[in-house]
C-alpha cells in the first residue's frame, strides 16, 4: 500500500535527530535584548526543527543511500521514491509556514533548503569537497541559522546587525566547526566508498578530535569574551557550568579513541550529540529566562 511505503520512508527524515540542532535556536533567542513573541518563537522552532531540518535530512539520505548507521538511525531503512515525496512536502510546508511569520524569514528558509540540497545532490554534491562542504555547513547551520531565528521572531535590523550580535553569530559557527567533523568520524568507510572526501576523513580519526577540541575551545573563549563585553558575566558563568559535562565527556571519549580508534563509533557519537545538545540548550534557555 502507498501509505505503508510513506510510513517506511518517514524515519529517514530523522526528525528526532533534528532536535540536536536546538542549541543554535536557543542561542539566537538568548542573545536578543528586546522582547519578542513567545508564539512566534514556537512557530520558528516548528518551521526549522520539524520541517526544514527533516527535509534536509531526508534529501541527504535519498542521495547517500547509507547502508550503515547514520545520525539518529542505527539501521536506516532502504531509500524509496516516497522519501523524495515527503522531502518536497516538508520543503513546501517549511517555506509556507515561514511566510506566515514574515517574508524575509521565508526567503532565508528557502535559501537554507536549496543550499542543503546542493550539499547532497549528485549533480553538485558539495559533500565531495572537504573544505567547501565544511564551510557551507558551519556557516549555514551556525551563524546563518542564528540570525535566521532572530529574523523569524521579528528582530529589527538594528539589533540584528549590532556588532555584539554578529560576534555571537560567529561563535555559533565556531561551535559547529568543532562539532560537525565529530558527526562524520564513524562514517569513514561509508564516505570513502561513495567518494566523499569529508573533513573528518581527511583529518583522520585522531586529527578530527584535535581539530574539534581546538575549534570548540576557541568558540568557548570568544563566547565568554563577548559576554564580558556585553556585561553579561552571569551568562558566561552559566555557560561554563552547563558545558562542564560536555567537556568531561569529550575528553573521556578522546582518551578512549587514543587507546583504540574503534571507540570512534556510532554509539559514542550519538551520546556526545545528545549530551552537548541538552547541556547547551539548557544553558541558553536559562539565559533566555534570566
Amino acid at each position: 500500500m502507498p501509505l505503508a511505503a510513506y510510513r517506511r520512508a518517514l524515519p529517514l527524515l530523522r526528525i528526532p535527530f533534528s532536535v540536536y540542532l536546538m542549541p543554535v535556536f536557543w542561542f539566537g533567542l538568548s542573545a536578543l535584548r528586546q522582547p519578542f513573541s513567545g508564539w512566534r518563537a514556537a512557530a520558528v522552532f516548528v518551521v526549522l526543527h520539524l520541517l526544514a531540518y527533516p527535509a534536509s535530512n531526508g534529501y541527504n539520505s535519498y542521495y547517500d543511500r547509507d547502508e550503515g548507521s547514520i545520525g539518529g538511525l542505527r539501521r536506516p531503512p532502504k531509500v524509496s521514491r516516497e522519501l523524495l515525496h515527503l522531502v518536497w512536502l516538508f520543503d513546501v510546508l517549511a517555506v509556507l509556514g515561514a511566510a506566515l511569520l514574515n517574508l524575509p524569514f521565508a526567503g532565508l528558509v528557502a535559501v537554507y533548503l536549496l543550499v542543503s540540497k546542493a550539499y547532497s545532490y549528485e549533480g553538485i554534491r558539495l559533500k565531495k569537497y572537504p573544505l567547501l562542504s565544511t564551510v557551507v555547513v558551519v556557516v549555514f547551520q551556525g551563524a546563518y541559522t542564528f540570525l535566521m531565528t532572530q529574523v523569524g521572531v521579528g528582530t529589527s535590523s538594528v539589533q540584528l546587525l549590532a556588532p555584539d550580535n554578529v560576534a555571537l553569530a560567529l561563535v555559533s559557527t565556531l561551535f559547529l566547526c568543532g562539532s560537525y567533523p565529530l558527526t562524520q568520524v564513524y562514517q569513514h568507510a561509508e564516505d570513502a566508498r561513495r567518494g566523499d572526501r569529508t573533513l573528518s576523513l581527511r583529518l583522520g580519526i585522531r586529527g578530527t578530535f584535535v581539530f574539534a577540541g581546538v575549534a570548540l575551545a576557541a568558540g568557548a573563549a570568544v563566547l565568554v569574551a563577548v559576554y564580558v563585553w556585553r556585561q553579561e558575566t552571569r551568562h558566561a558563568l552559566v555557560f561554563l557550568v552547563a558545558t562542564g559535562p560536555v567537556v568531561v565527556l569529550f575528553l573521556r571519549w578522546a582518551m578512549a579513541v587514543w587507546r583504540q580508534e574503534a571507540a570512534a563509533d556510532f554509539d559514542h557519537t550519538m551520546r556526545m550529540n545528545q549530551v552537548s545538545s541538552l547541556c547547551l540548550s539548557a544553558a541558553f534557555l536559562l539565559m533566555l529566562l534570566w
